[in-house]
């Protein structure tokens, strides 16, 4: 493991000059991904841009075959879209939602997601229900199954792992119910993709998006989104679907796409496609298995060494946490936290009440640090991160005894 690890830190220049434990908003991109982006922005800028996706058609073509290795799916169930959010949105507009018609979803989701079903209850005057959450947190699949027994469900959809905590959510036991019930089921990898193994056959959903910049190391403004055989097959497309997705064949008359390209808008930037391509054939050589266990191990310290700190409390709840750590140290905003680490040569994030309404109501914060390591970390970066934190938890037990003291 140590030579692998140094070869990960070569491969990754930031690790030279920067502690980076927010791989949950964007990791370090490694030199392959880099690379591949500049050679094709390179062939561009020298040969023109259309002529440059022509001559890179096989490797471009080679990446939906890596992404559908990483995924366990197939080439053909493989959609390239600008985001996590975009794949979700594409998704989600195949359902003709109508008044009384339910979405379901879990109180711990993506707040986005969560803004555009308010969104569809405005417009088409559906009903958002959140299902409960297990005693010690993550969405009840039982909770799932009551409701479609009481519901006119539409949709399923749930973050596997939210964007504001550790929280892995049961989404296998999920996808099990609502094939039970034949409702089509969404899940946003966003958080998942690059540290939790994926075999999308095991997880019963028709849809799943991911994005390129987070856990799996790829750029910005890039991702992706999975369609199951049995939603091509229900002939679900976009409501807007462009002309990658469809063919206009004759006057009043579109032919769409057989597989998941049907999603696809025509425009590419093709340098981030290869980008991640990349980050893709990268992922697969560290391995889903040996990713997962390093980061994961790596979140564990962190929580160890937070809750032995007074005045800091990890927020992170339910049966399995992963490679995010959410935490609250008494008398700071989590802004000012991750401003006073980035001094220190430390990367983190701030999360805001408003990312997360239900879950931070229910643990009576309004604001979150987020601690996120991943595979290329080691241990010193994160007691590094420990003894930064203890820093700053004393300075307000401090100044609070300074002010209890005074006259």
């Amino acid at each position: 493991m140590h030579s692998r690890l140094r070869q990960w830190r070569t491969d990754t220049a930031g690790c030279g000059h920067r502690n980076h434990l927010n791989n949950a908003g964007a990791a370090l991109m490694p030199n392959p991904v880099v690379e591949a982006m500049h050679a094709h922005l390179e062939l561009e800028r020298n040969i023109g841009g259309y002529e440059a996706a022509d001559v890179c058609a096989a490797q471009i073509e080679h990446s939906y075959d890596d992404i559908a290795a990483l995924l366990g799916a197939s080439a053909h169930n493989v959609a390239l879209v600008a985001n996590a959010t975009a794949g979700f949105v594409q998704a989600l507009s195949t359902i003709d939602f109508r008044r009384g018609d339910t979405i379901i979803t879990s109180r711990c989701d993506y707040a986005s997601n969560q803004i555009q079903y308010l969104a569809l209850q405005r417009r088409h005057e559906v009903s958002v229900v959140h299902a409960a959450d297990l005693p010690e947190g993550g969405v009840d699949s039982e909770s799932v199954r009551n409701l479609l027994r009481r519901q006119r469900a539409r949709l399923v959809a749930i973050s596997w792992v939210p964007s504001n905590s550790g929280l892995v959510q049961d989404i296998a036991a999920v996808g099990q119910v609502c094939e039970e019930f034949e409702v089509p089921y969404l899940v946003d990898a966003c958080q998942a993709v690059g540290q939790i193994p994926i075999d999308v056959s095991c997880l019963h959903c028709d849809y799943l998006s991911f994005t390129a910049r987070k856990f799996l190391r790829g750029p910005r403004g890039m991702g992706g989104m999975y369609a199951s055989d049995r939603a091509l097959e229900r002939g679900d497309y976009p409501l807007y679907v462009d002309m990658r997705g469809a063919r206009w064949i004759g006057d009043g008359e579109i032919q769409v796409e057989p597989g998941a390209r049907r999603f696809e808008d025509w425009e590419f930037p093709y340098a981030l496609v290869l980008g991640l391509g990349a980050a893709v054939r990268y992922a697969l050589e560290v391995g889903s298995e040996t990713a997962q266990a390093r980061a994961w191990a790596l979140a564990a310290q962190v929580r160890s060494g937070l809750k032995g700190i007074p005045g800091v409390r990890v927020l992170d709840r339910g049966r399995q946490c992963c490679a995010i750590v959410t935490a609250a140290i008494r008398g700071w905003n989590a802004p000012d936290i991750v401003r006073a680490l980035r001094e220190r040569g430390i990367n983190t994030s701030a999360s805001l009440r408003e990312v997360g309404v239900l879950d931070f109501d229910d643990k009576g914060v309004e604001s979150a640090v987020r601690i996120s390591p991943h595979y290329y970390n080691t241990e010193e970066e994160i007691e590094q991160l420990t003894g930064a934190m203890a820093e700053l938890a004393s300075i307000h037990r401090k100044a609070f005894a300074t002010m209890r003291d005074r006259p």
